[in-house]
């Protein structure tokens, strides 16, 4: 099954800058394979269900290992069974309405 997920990922407890820790995880995203657009407060991933859950936990993983104490995580999972699709596709449908 095909999702798109809004994906915030918070570690607690290393200061007030996170952007090292979310790099690490882009690149785990990158390193799937999946597509994702980041913005200001999260990253949006879209692909097959189990390979991006697969990736946010890797991100886990990942910053628990690099010494992060406490990770609090965001998700909105959207899927539909209609038709297929995307990231942009949700984008410029908004857009041409505008």
């Amino acid at each position: 099954m095909q999702v798109i997920v809004e994906f915030t990922i918070v570690p607690i407890g290393i200061g007030t800058s996170v952007s090292k820790y979310v790099a690490m995880c882009v690149k785990l995203i990158q390193s799937a394979g999946l597509t994702y657009e980041l913005h200001g407060y999260g990253t949006n991933i879209q692909g097959d269900w189990d390979v991006v859950l697969n990736v946010i936990k890797l991100c886990h993983e990942k910053l628990h290992a690099q010494g992060v104490p406490r990770i609090h995580t965001n998700l909105k999972i959207g899927t539909r069974n209609d038709r297929e699709q995307t990231i942009t596709d949700k984008v410029d449908s908004v857009r041409k309405k505008l």
